[in-house]
């Protein structure tokens, strides 16, 4: 035991020292590392940092029922009144809304008040407007409720049914994009990262072959002579892991000023915020673990003389 211990400590030293003796080179590849490694972390940041938004959102899809014109608003009344009570397990509210109110509405509107006061009669329909319960289960994109606005399309006195889904939907593209956006971006820099550490181990391996040559004369073994090559690649990921962390949390600062400003004009609070604990130190060891891996990978082809 203790043997293995002062073989890994050995070559925890030797690697560390190669770090030292390169500054310069170490310190670019560490901040090329973590500039690419940042990136995936704040589009991870404004994920989590949106998911509590999109649960405190109303998604209550409402389902609106325009009449024909041969049907008075008593006729309305009644068909809501029969929704409500064929349909009373998935409804939030149900409302008539009074074609003669609308056009009142309207015409006290500006944009819409000289158009509207050249007709001779009221254009607009009565109205239902039946919004859905969401509590229980999930209705956007529900086959039930869509079946359920064509069950109302074939009442006698309905002319047009109109199903407001589409602003939930665009939200839930938004956040899968994001989500699709995140994995094109971790698989990114895990390209990224495989490149940096695997062409500077090369690099590393060629310059010091009498070395490594020496080494294996003297009875060093092949696993004696790469560990070093990858305790190199598991410190360079480990640090600019923990440098990733370092920028995006500044980045956030700077971007938080900003929303904070406009979050205020709405009246609501928001930030973006990294990732939970546990996530953000499975980034640092996922990113330890692939340069180390990248570095075995190298060693493993180059040293090879």
């Amino acid at each position: 035991m203790r043997s293995w211990l002062r073989q890994h400590s050995y070559a925890l030293r030797v690697a560390l020292r190669r770090i030292i003796q390169t500054p310069f080179s170490s310190l670019a590849n560490i901040l090329v590392i973590a500039f690419v490694l940042s990136l995936p972390l704040i589009a991870a940041s404004l994920l989590v940092s949106l998911e509590p938004v999109t649960r405190t959102v109303s998604v209550n899809p409402a389902i609106t029922l325009f009449m024909n014109e041969s049907a008075s608003l008593s006729d309305t009344e009644e068909l809501a009144n029969q929704i409500r009570n064929e349909n009373s397990d998935l409804i939030q509210l149900i409302e008539v809304v009074d074609k003669n109110q609308a056009l009142e509405d309207l015409k006290n509107t500006p944009a819409w008040a000289e158009s509207l006061s050249v007709l001779s009669k009221n254009p607009l329909p009565h109205a239902i407007i039946v919004t859905l319960s969401s509590s229980g289960q999930d209705f956007v994109n529900s086959e039930h409720v869509l079946s359920l606005a064509d069950e109302f399309a074939t009442f006698e006195q309905v002319d047009l049914v109109q199903f407001d889904s589409e602003w939930v939907q665009r939200l839930q593209v938004i956040m899968t994009f994001i989500k699709v956006v995140l994995a094109l971006l971790a698989s990114g820099v895990a390209v990224v990262v495989i490149a940096t550490v695997f062409n500077t181990v090369r690099m590393q391996a060629l310059v010091q072959r009498d070395e490594i040559a020496v080494a294996r004369l003297v009875g060093a073994t092949e696993t004696f002579v790469r560990r070093p090559f990858l305790y190199f690649g598991a410190v360079v990921g480990f640090t600019a892991g923990l440098v990733a962390i370092v920028l995006t949390w500044v980045s956030l600062i700077l971007v938080n000023d900003s929303i904070k400003e406009v979050a205020e004009s709405y009246d609501q609070a928001f930030t973006v915020h990294l990732p939970d604990t546990f996530w953000v130190i499975f980034s640092v060891i996922l990113a330890m673990i692939i340069a180390a891996a990248a570095a075995r990978w190298s060693v493993t082809r180059h040293s090879k003389f």
